[in-house]
């Protein structure tokens, strides 16, 4: 693979983050210690939840949030059809059968009218995916969910820091999770987290993720089937030391989300994602357009070594889905044919945005 003059991401690992790493491997402990529960707490208390069970990664948060809720073999789980696989992946893990719905044309969120048409008598959770770091509509959701009995789980991976109406996302529903891959806002390299205020589940994932360990166990005694989808202590610190950093982080995101508009509002053919909303906070977790003839357009900026993805390919067109496609998706289908992502890190700087935008317009 061509190696970008301009990467598509790239981690922010500021000298601090390194120094908290470092004092961990100077200690004995590396799984399991202090410094998960003070990354646990750190997350959980800045989206009101209770409880933080960290995990491998947001698929393994997402796992374990559908199995603490008890959903399997039979149940359905409504979600979108566009966004990372890993969200319908979890479900398929289960056992669950996942009931694609499609998406409201501006935010690229569930819509919430949707929503209520797909729920029948085996509906047991809403999947709420905040895509790209935009909120979903909660409130409806929310609504719906509690008139039919229904567990919401928010998919917050790519959009920690973001909010709707007053309230974090991640934090609204059942269970929150989020991710940490190199290419987030924060990244622990590796790494998730379940945020929740409900004892019984949080209790039930901190079993499930030490291969099925109460607390109330003793050593090499398990009770449940559980699995490994521990966090280490080096990610952990990492994590803590990169929360402490959150809001300058998030400003700065959203300082180079409003330089792309700037210099991107007057190129015919690109629609540009919005930069606030009514009701809440963006978390800019990309920067995706919308451009015709997209993937043209991307491999000839890749020729010339700017980084760029579609985001996303709808679950259910990928084959291993087939089987669930259920009814046609034309926003779906829509959106993922003209979704760009451009460059998108904390490092970017101006001059690296103006080629982009530069190559772009002449593309």
């Amino acid at each position: 693979m061509m190696e970008m003059r301009i990467p598509l991401s790239s981690p922010d690992i500021a000298e601090s983050d390194i120094e908290a790493v470092t004092a961990v491997l100077r200690t004995p402990r590396l799984s399991i210690g202090p410094k998960m529960a003070e990354f646990e707490e750190a997350v959980a208390g800045y989206v009101g939840a209770a409880h933080g069970v960290a995990v491998s990664s947001g698929t393994a948060g997402l796992h374990l949030g559908l199995l603490a809720l008890g959903i399997g073999e039979g149940d359905e789980v409504i979600l979108p059809s566009f966004t990372f696989l890993a969200a319908a992946h979890a479900v398929l893990y289960v056992r669950a059968r996942p009931v694609f719905v499609d998406i409201d044309r501006e935010s690229l969120n569930l819509d919430p009218a949707r929503i209520e048409r797909a729920v029948t008598p085996r509906s047991r959770a809403i999947l709420a995916v905040h895509t790209f770091g935009r909120p979903a509509a909660m409130g409806p959701i929310l609504e719906i969910a509690r008139r039919h009995g229904l567990a919401v789980i928010e998919d917050a991976c790519e959009a920690i820091g973001a909010e709707y109406r007053g309230r974090r996302a991640g934090g609204m529903g059942d269970i929150g999770v989020f991710g940490f891959y190199p290419n987030k806002p924060v990244t622990t390299g590796e790494g998730g987290m379940v945020a929740t205020s409900r004892p019984d589940l949080a209790a039930a994932m901190r079993a499930l993720r030490n291969q099925g360990r109460r607390e109330s166990d003793g050593w090499l005694d398990h009770e449940l089937l559980g699995y490994n989808y521990r966090l280490s202590e080096i990610n952990c610190a990492l994590g803590v030391a990169q929360m402490r950093r959150l809001d300058a982080i998030l400003d700065r995101r959203a300082q180079l989300a409003n330089k792309y508009c700037e210099r991107l509002r007057d190129v015919p053919g690109v629609t540009l994602p919005a930069l606030t909303m009514a009701d809440g906070r963006v978390c800019w977790f990309v920067f995706v357009i919308r451009v015709a003839h997209r993937d043209a357009v991307c491999r000839r900026m890749a020729a010339r070594g700017i980084g760029c993805a579609r985001y996303f390919a709808p679950v259910h067109r990928q084959p291993l889905y087939a089987p669930y496609a259920g009814a046609d998706l034309p926003v779906t289908d829509e959106a993922a044919a003209c979704t760009l992502a451009l460059p998108f890190f904390n490092g970017l700087t101006d001059s690296q945005i103006d080629e982009v935008c530069d190559c772009l317009r002449k593309t």
